[in-house]
């Protein structure tokens, strides 16, 4: 499983305990960002999160090495979405998800400025591009 745009952490440590084998990738662009996880990690005894520094264009997933990849307000910030995705792709294993977690820009209630968000139907024309199907919104 990646969390990719990990940040602190947030969502890779309940998933980490959570998780009955296997482990979580916290993958993040920011050194510093990976360096507090590394140290919280310590701190609480989690042994089950690997942290992998990305670049702007790769996500540096192992290919062919993950059933799911977990994007929580993360994709609208990429510079090079295209190849980000692309290497999230290569990193899938067969049958394997993306989870794209977004603002969605169909939503005027929320009161963020509008490159914060992303609409349903660029999402899935973007996530087409690079070989996703979408499956469904919630």
């Amino acid at each position: 499983m990646v969390d990719l745009g990990a940040g602190t952490g947030y969502f890779s440590f309940p998933i980490a305990v959570q998780l009955t084998a296997g482990k979580v990738l916290a993958i993040d662009i920011e050194p510093a960002m990976l360096k507090l996880i590394e140290q919280r990690k310590s701190a609480d005894g989690v042994d089950n999160i690997a942290t992998i520094l990305a670049s702007e264009r790769s996500p540096n997933i192992p290919n062919a090495s993950v059933d799911v990849v977990l994007l929580v307000d993360a994709y609208h910030e990429f510079s090079y979405p295209r190849e980000v995705m692309a290497g999230v792709v290569k990193g899938l294993k067969p049958g394997g998800r993306v989870v794209l977690v977004e603002y969605r820009g169909e939503d005027n209630r929320v009161p963020i400025k509008r490159l914060h968000k992303i609409t349903q139907q660029q999402a899935k024309k973007e996530m087409s591009a690079v070989g996703l199907q979408w499956l469904r919104t919630d």
